[in-house]
C-alpha cells in the first residue's frame, strides 16, 4: 500500500513536470510563429490590419488606464508612509522621495501594472479566443486559409508589447505624485526639495530596468492568454477554465521572470 501511493505521488509528479514542458514548449513555439509572420508576412504582402491593432491598444491601454493609475496611485502613498515611519527615526524623511520614486520605477510600477493588466486584459484574451476555439470560429478562419496567428495572436501580441510599458511610464508618476502628496502634506516637506530628490537618485538605468520587465511581461501576458484561449477544449466549462489557468499563469511568470530580471540587473551592475 505504501509503496503505491508513492508510485502514484512520483507519477503525479512527472506527469506535472510533462505537463509543463509541452507546455513551454508549444508556447515558444506560438512565439516563434508570431515572429515569423511579423517578420515575414508583410514580405508576402500578408499585412496585419492597422484597425485590428488600433482597437487591441485602445482596449489594453486607456481601457486599463484608470485601474493601473489607481493602484499605482495608493501603493506610492503606502511606500512613502511605510518608509517615513523607519526614516523619521533617523531624521531622514527627505530620502522618502527617492525611496519611493526608485521602487516604482524599478519594481513595483511594472509589476504591479502587468498584474492589473493580466487579469483584465490576460483574460479577456483567454476567453475571447477560447470562445472563438469552442465555436469553430478558429477553424473557420483556416478553412477560408486565413491564419489564425496573423489576424488574432499579432495584433494582440503588438498591442501589449506598445501599451504595457507605456502604462508603466504612467503608473510610476501616478506612484510619485502618490508619494509627494504623503511628503508635502503629511511629513511637512518641501515641494520643490522633494521633486529634485526624487530624481537626484534615480538614474536611466533605475527607468529602462522597469521598461525592460515592463516589455518581458506584455510578452508573457500575450502569449499565455493566446495559448489558452487557442488551445481550449469543453465548451463554455472549457473557455472558463482556460480563462482561469491563463490569468494564474501569467501571475506566477510574471513574479518568477521579475526575480530573474532582477537578479540579472543586479549582477550585471556589479
Amino acid at each position: 500500500m505504501g509503496v503505491t501511493v508513492i508510485v502514484n505521488f512520483f507519477a503525479k509528479i512527472g506527469s506535472v513536470v510533462l505537463g509543463a514542458w509541452k507546455g513551454t514548449v508549444e508556447v515558444l513555439g506560438l512565439l516563434f510563429d508570431t515572429i515569423w509572420w511579423l517578420i515575414f508576412g508583410p514580405l508576402k504582402n500578408k499585412f496585419v490590419k492597422s484597425d485590428s491593432i488600433f482597437h487591441q491598444m485602445v482596449f489594453a491601454g486607456v481601457g486599463s488606464l484608470v485601474i493601473a493609475m489607481f493602484v499605482a496611485f495608493f501603493t506610492g502613498i503606502v511606500i512613502a508612509m511605510q518608509s517615513a515611519y523607519q526614516l523619521s527615526r533617523f531624521g531622514a524623511n527627505i530620502y522618502v522621495a527617492p525611496m519611493v520614486a526608485i521602487s516604482l520605477a524599478r519594481e513595483l510600477g511594472p509589476v504591479l501594472t502587468a498584474l492589473v493588466v493580466t487579469g483584465r486584459v490576460g483574460a479577456a484574451i483567454a476567453a475571447e479566443l477560447g470562445t472563438m476555439k469552442v465555436s469553430e470560429q478558429i477553424e473557420a478562419l483556416e478553412t477560408m486559409a486565413l491564419n489564425p496567428i496573423r489576424f488574432l495572436v499579432i495584433p494582440r501580441f503588438l498591442a501589449l508589447l506598445v501599451m504595457l510599458p507605456c502604462l508603466t511610464i504612467l503608473a510610476d508618476l501616478v506612484g510619485i505624485f502618490g508619494g509627494f502628496l504623503v511628503g508635502v502634506f503629511s511629513l511637512d516637506l518641501d515641494p520643490y526639495r522633494y521633486i529634485t530628490f526624487s530624481f537626484k537618485y534615480m538614474a536611466w538605468k533605475d527607468v529602462w530596468t522597469g521598461l525592460v520587465k515592463s516589455g518581458t511581461f506584455a510578452l508573457i501576458i500575450s502569449m499565455i492568454g493566446c495559448y489558452m484561449g487557442l488551445n481550449t477544449k469543453g465548451g463554455a466549462e472549457g473557455v472558463g477554465k482556460s480563462t482561469t489557468l491563463s490569468v494564474v499563469t501569467s501571475f506566477i511568470l510574471i513574479i518568477l521572470f521579475d526575480c530573474i530580471l532582477t537578479g540579472v540587473f543586479y549582477f550585471a551592475g556589479k
